[in-house]
């Protein structure tokens, strides 16, 4: 595919190779080794798409991962169509087919561009200050139809057919960027004999000798040596087409590799991409520099691109950007572009430099090759629709100003430089602070905050004098062109301008007022202009002005290489209990719970959930209940200073507490309220078997071992979670005793022999358990805990003891219901992380003479002294039938209308089969000091009135636990 803009003489695409793809419909070719961007300039296509606000014509501007225009939208069949790729990043296959984006109905004929000729009305914040009134019509108004038009691109609709690798790694180097100064750093890394990786973001090593011509590439050694010496390190991984795009703490850096995205077919074989999860010893970054554009007006028109960026379509891919050139710099690199360009048979119209007085050798070959160079001269304006037709230039003279005369020269493309700005994405993310060389007029790295070093272009080790920064000089009648400093959203100089006279100071409001450097290129070409442009209007010096925060991703990153594996059946991981089955077999119908599926209840027949539950519950009342309670969390406390530790972390007293016993325990978060809870059996003087709601089994181990390990490390403790090694089976009710004796060997579960909240070790068969008494129910009730892998078999066990009895099995809603009528608590229910142990009726079981533990202080806050606090009630409704909606507000006067005075909530409500009524609990202002009291409850169907009670409704006295 050899045309008018291909050059016979350059690139390292396979000419042989002939690849046909489509662009908005229209049939091209390309060469293997092509990416789409410069596979579309060599078929003449500049317009690639229309910017976000304003919706003017784009073109490709750069080569690399800094353009901010060349977006489009990658269709390989209707469930994998992605939108925002950068087309310079996008390298090209047989088929490719690839569309523009925010155009209607076409690319060439856009009614968006509208907005264009309306910009004098919808300047920066425009919105902050127009759809604020009326109040009303924002929602209904305003942000449907602002909504409806943002965002670049659309995803598609259909589930991601794709999938993803996930994978962590271990190095003792790691080097970002395959340019010259990270080959060389990867090779000096891998000669020590160390585990060493490397990785960039293109297919090809190199950097940016890709884009040089032959001496430069020879002067570097080769680039065929230099990929046979990195082939012969076995301790170096190379890894092309990766991007590293976050820098976590202690030398942790996320990579995604794309594995299959250049690969002909609509679907090809294997992973689409690859998430790395890398630790580093030494962290290398090599992340070159950024060629910045300049700010002039009219700077946006497609045929408009950084100097470096035709290099690099001329040397790399032999594309030739244009006919007639004309190159705007303030940096003697830009220069190297103009020659080899006049070498390669294209027309330099003109050099116009912003600098007085300029020399060097790059400049003289310029000269000696008869290029005409003008100093002192700027750029006032361009012509073209969609591509450019002329530039317009004029000279400054020795005081700054801007002659009113134009020198309009023709030409179909325009070269810009400003100078260089070291890439410090990585380097900001690692915390590392960057710092203001006023020599050079650039952010250069300053003290690193992790084992990192910066090398090359990254260090601000940039080759010529300073470029420009900031918007270039312009006639006192200047044009009202738009002058672009953010090109994918369309802010301009004017913009940055306007926030700074609102009354905008830090750089960091700027950037949200104006949203400069918020687009997908994350401001790699806008940042360093904006801030000069706001230093200016500020009158501070660029330093004092700041800089803004690099984020994560440096580019954007697919939600599938996040989520990994995670999808589907694997996106929450599903946990069994080992009656799992038994319960699925006996219709049990299951409820996620923190990962786990729990038998919710057990229909027989018809029955819906609310006569299954009340017959569960009648059940446990008069005969027996058999539960699951396997999901409790269970940690295994075990040391020396096993007591010591529970002392300080728990409120209750440990020490009194005998082997063989167990306790109710309280577990609050440094500031007092209650994070967790469950019982605590002392099985050893130095062993405690600890339980924690099934939600709570993670966040309470991670607790201790955060204490353990920071604030106590000399206690001797250690902390085994145990969750999934017991299977717990409760067996509750007034037969329970009946049910278990002859089937428990070792223990004697009699009233006299084993009391309320005792513990021991025994048998039911060959099967070793770990006995309690204790009740959830409040009825007499036994867990036992046994081997995981025996779990079924036990259940089994009881089961058909329990045949005579009457025994039922019920799930986690009767379980509610059973608990609720006694009183007890549901952490995270009957709590919402501001309430205190006193506040939910529990301060009896805080340790009277404890000299401290974890919260204490803060419980001595007035704030949670003040007896106005929310404290748990009962609730009963004037309707006995009337079940009240859990969430409902609760207010002290009746007949109020919104905005109301609240003093409450209700926390857990059930119709209680044993009571023959509805039943609440509450969390109410003063609570306890309002029993009688009546309260009122507003719903959707009306108000309706409670009565304060005692939160137990249930046996007040407690002599069901005895059986």
């Amino acid at each position: 595919m050899s045309g008018r803009w291909r050059s016979e003489r350059c690139g390292d695409v396979d000419r042989t190779k002939i690849l046909s793809f489509v662009f908005d419909g229209q049939n091209l070719q390309g060469f293997a080794g092509d990416t789409l961007a410069s596979a579309l300039l060599a078929n003449g296509i500049h317009l690639i798409g229309r910017s976000f606000k304003y919706h003017r014509p784009r073109g490709i501007m750069a080569a690399g991962p800094e353009d901010p225009n060349a977006l489009i939208t990658l269709r390989r069949d209707a469930a994998r169509h992605t939108p925002n790729l950068n087309a310079a990043q996008v390298e090209l296959y047989d088929g490719l087919i690839a569309e523009s984006q925010n155009r209607w109905p076409s690319l060439q004929t856009d009614v968006g561009r509208i907005n264009d000729w309306l910009s004098r009305f919808i300047p920066a914040g425009f919105y902050y200050k127009t759809f604020m009134w009326p109040r009303q019509a924002w929602h209904r108004l305003y942000e449907p139809r602002i909504r409806a038009a943002a965002g670049l691109g659309r995803a598609s609709a259909a589930a991601d057919p794709d999938h993803y690798a996930q994978r962590f790694a271990h190095c003792e180097v790691l080097v970002v960027g395959a340019g010259p100064a990270g080959l060389a750093a990867a090779i000096k890394a891998a000669k020590t004999g160390v585990r060493v990786m490397l990785c960039d973001e293109q297919a090809q090593l190199g950097g940016t000798l890709r884009g040089a011509d032959a001496a430069e590439r020879a002067a570097s050694g080769g680039m065929d040596d230099t990929l046979a010496q990195l082939a012969s390190y076995p301790n170096l991984v190379v890894l092309p087409r990766t991007t590293a795009f976050g820098y976590l703490p202690h030398n942790m850096l996320a990579l995604v590799e794309r594995l299959t995205d250049h690969l002909a077919g609509s679907a090809p074989s294997g992973p689409r991409e690859r998430l790395w999860q890398v630790r580093a010893g030494q962290v290398i970054l090599a992340t070159g520099a950024l060629e910045r554009p300049l700010v002039f007006p009219d700077n946006d028109r497609p045929g408009i691109m950084l100097a470096s960026a035709a290099r690099t379509y001329l040397n790399r891919y032999g594309v030739l950007p244009g006919a007639r050139i004309a190159l705007l710099t303030a940096h003697d690199e830009a220069y190297r572009a103009v020659l080899d360009l006049h070498a390669a048979g294209v027309r330099v119209v003109r050099v116009a430099d912003l600098r007085a007085r300029i020399s060097g050798s790059l400049i003289d070959a310029a000269r000696q090759a008869g290029i005409s160079i003008t100093t002192s001269t700027t750029v006032v304006g361009t012509r073209g629709g969609q591509r450019l037709t002329a530039v317009g230039l004029s000279t400054i003279d020795a005081t700054g100003a801007v002659s009113s005369a134009v020198d309009w020269l023709d030409c179909d493309a325009l070269l810009m430089s400003g100078g260089y700005t070291p890439s410090l994405h990585l380097f900001s993310q690692s915390r590392g602070k960057p710092v203001w060389d006023e020599a050079k007029r650039v952010f250069v790295p300053g003290a690193p905050a992790e084992n990192c070093l910066c090398v090359g272009a990254c260090s601000g080790q940039v080759e010529g004098v300073t470029g420009w920064l900031g918007t270039l000089p312009q006639p006192a009648a200047a044009s009202v062109a738009k002058a672009f400093v953010d090109f994918q959203n369309d802010v301009t100089a004017a913009d940055v301008s306007l926030a700074v006279r609102e009354g905008f100071r830090s750089i960091e409001h700027i950037k949200r007022y104006t949203t400069t450097g918020m687009a997908t290129d994350q401001g790699k070409t806008s940042n360093l202009n904006a801030l000069a442009i706001a230093s200016q209007q500020l009158g501070r010096p660029i330093p004092q002005v700041g800089l803004t925060t690099f984020r994560m991703p440096y580019l954007p990153v697919s939600f599938g290489a996040l989520a990994g594996y995670a999808r589907g059946d694997l996106f929450d991981p599903i946990r069994h209990t080992p009656m799992y089955d038994w319960a699925a077999e006996r219709g049990a119908v299951f409820e996620p719970v923190s990962m786990w599926q729990r038998a919710r209840y057990f229909p027989q027949g018809k029955e819906d959930m609310d006569q299954a539950v009340a017959r569960e519950c009648l059940a446990v009342r008069n005969s027996c209940g058999l539960f699951d309670a396997s999901t409790l969390g269970k940690i295994e406390v075990v040391g020396p200073d096993a007591v010591e530790f529970m002392n300080r972390m728990y409120v209750n007293s440990w020490g009194s507490l005998a082997v063989g016993r167990s306790r109710y325990g309280i577990l609050l978060r440094d500031d007092g309220f209650v994070y967790d809870d469950g019982v605590v059996a002392r099985t050893a003087a130095d062993r405690f078997h600890v339980t924690t709601t099934t939600g709570g089994a993670p966040r309470v181990l991670a607790l201790m071992e955060d204490y353990l390990q920071t604030e106590w490390p000399q206690l001797k403790v250690w902390l085994t979670s145990t969750t999934e090694q017991w299977a717990v089976i409760a067996v509750q009710g007034p037969k329970a005793r009946a049910i278990l004796e002859p089937i428990i060997d070792g223990v004697d579960i009699s009233a006299a022999a084993f009391p309320h909240m005792s513990v021991a070790t025994g048998r039911i068969g060959d099967v070793p358990a770990l006995v309690f008494r204790v009740s959830f129910t409040g009825e007499l009730g036994f867990e036992i805990n046994v081997p995981a892998r025996r779990g079924l078999e036990v259940w089994q066990a009881v089961w058909a003891a329990g045949q005579s009895h009457g025994i039922c099995a019920y799930g986690t809603e009767a379980m509610h219901v059973l608990r609720a009528e006694k009183g007890y608590i549901i952490v995270g229910q009957d709590t919402d992380g501001t309430v205190t142990a006193d506040d939910a009726g529990l301060s009896w079981a805080i340790g009277k003479n404890k000299a401290d533990f974890v919260g204490l202080r803060s419980l001595t806050k007035p704030a949670l002294m003040d007896p106005h606090r929310k404290q748990l009630v009962g609730l009963l409704t004037a309707e006995p039938q009337r079940v009240l909606e859990e969430g409902s507000q609760i207010a002290a006067v009746a007949g109020q209308r919104p905005p109301m005075k609240v003093i409450g909530h209700v926390t857990s409500s059930y119709h209680s089969a044993v009571l023959g009524r509805s039943i609440a609990l509450g969390l109410v202002s003063g609570g306890r000091t309002r029993m009688g009291q009546t309260l009122y409850v507003p719903t959707r169907q009306g108000e309706f009135a409670v009565t304060v009670t005692n939160p137990v409704f249930y046996d007040p006295k407690g002599e069901r636990l005895n059986g």
